[in-house]
């Protein structure tokens, strides 16, 4: 399969996303407890039978570091699939790729680079779009959404995927798939007591099982092997720019599927993140860290 087929089918997959959590009848500490238990089974049975994973390169830094990184991931995937609960598909994801900007404002502090004024602008066109997402009178809260809260569980939910961001930065030679199986195993086990203190971890329906078995299957190890497969043969700012295909598609998604949709100011809003994003990554396209989830 072509590298970049295999990209555009992952971020496809990706967003795709929202449309499933939103039929899961669970709570989001749940459903992202038992995506990243089937997730990370699935890693550790693939690499059992490939041996891709060199356990040996896990330095005590690099193992400090994937534990950080895997606790902000099982807690960003709750915070997303909450916002996912409160607001629309495209609203969260929107706030969700507000991720780069606070890469950017925390970039200079944590990683000691230079805020520049290609990064200013980034900042600042986000800031804009993000102000006429909030400002649209669409926004009001609703029977079935208080969007305001939603957009704020998404915010909270970059910042979290900056954050593990920013912590590759400093893991040192490994893999993607080999940060990914400790982070997603991290991530299982964070939650755990959580869930099991709270007692709500059942499945009242096959529909929901299902959904569950394909963001786990499908979302998470199927997507981020073919993501992973890729990029041992794609040019890096090709895989970003199809990396857009993600927000785009559940943008669009979220209009056939579930009927959602956008005013004119929440479509000039979204653009100017989406921009905005492209600018703060612009001559620093690095691997993307796909554990959102990516989305």
């Amino acid at each position: 399969m072509n590298s970049s087929f295999k990209v555009v089918i992952a971020m496809i997959i990706w967003g795709s996303l929202g449309l499933f959590v939103k039929n899961i009848n669970l709570p989001s500490m749940e459903t992202a407890f038992l995506r990243a238990v089937i997730a990370s089974g699935i890693f550790i049975i693939y690499n059992l039978l490939t041996k891709k994973a060199n356990f040996k390169q896990y330095s005590k830094k690099n193992l400090i570091l994937l534990l950080i990184s895997g606790i902000a991931i099982g807690f960003n995937w709750v915070l997303l699939f909450q916002a996912y609960k409160f607001t629309t598909v495209s609203n969260a994801t929107l706030s969700y790729y507000f991720a780069p900007v606070f890469v950017v404002l925390l970039s200079p502090v944590i990683l000691k680079e230079k805020l520049t004024p290609r990064k200013l602008l980034a900042v600042t066109i986000s800031m804009l779009g993000l102000f006429l997402i909030l400002n649209n009178q669409s926004i009001a809260s609703t029977i079935e959404h208080n969007h305001i809260i939603g957009i704020g569980y998404g915010l909270a939910a970059a910042a979290l995927y900056a954050s593990v961001v920013l912590l590759n930065n400093y893991i040192e030679d490994l893999s993607g798939f080999e940060r990914t199986i400790i982070q997603l195993s991290t991530s299982a086990l964070v939650l755990l007591p959580f869930v099991l203190s709270r007692g709500q971890l059942y499945i009242d329906s096959s529909k929901s099982l299902i959904f569950i078995l394909v963001l786990g299957v499908a979302h998470t190890a199927a997507a981020y092997l073919l993501y992973f497969s890729a990029l041992k043969d794609i040019n890096v700012q090709n895989a970003a720019v199809l990396s857009y295909l993600d927000p785009i598609s559940a943008l669009v998604f979220s209009t056939l599927f579930l009927h959602e949709s956008m005013g004119i100011w929440q479509i000039a809003g979204g653009a100017l993140i989406l921009i905005s994003t492209f600018i703060a990554e612009n001559n620093k396209l690095e691997e993307k860290d796909v554990t959102h989830n990516i989305s």
